[in-house]
């Protein structure tokens, strides 16, 4: 496509609201995703470490 102007190019030949949506979900998803990986990253290590901690109290417990 040629665009005659910044107007035209930003108006997508009418289909500016779909191009531009999906412009615009496209990015809030790949700011988004990281943020939530890393949150169940941080949980699962918390999950981990009460595990392990819960895991040693009753090994020494049984010592006993």
């Amino acid at each position: 496509m040629n665009w005659n102007s910044p107007a035209e190019f930003f108006a997508m030949g009418g289909y500016a609201l779909y191009v531009w949506g999906s412009f615009g979900a496209c990015a809030l998803l790949m700011v988004v995703e990281p943020l939530l990986a890393n949150r169940r990253r941080n949980n699962a290590i918390d999950r981990l470490k009460k595990e392990f901690r819960a895991d040693r109290a009753f090994e020494k417990e049984v010592a006993r």
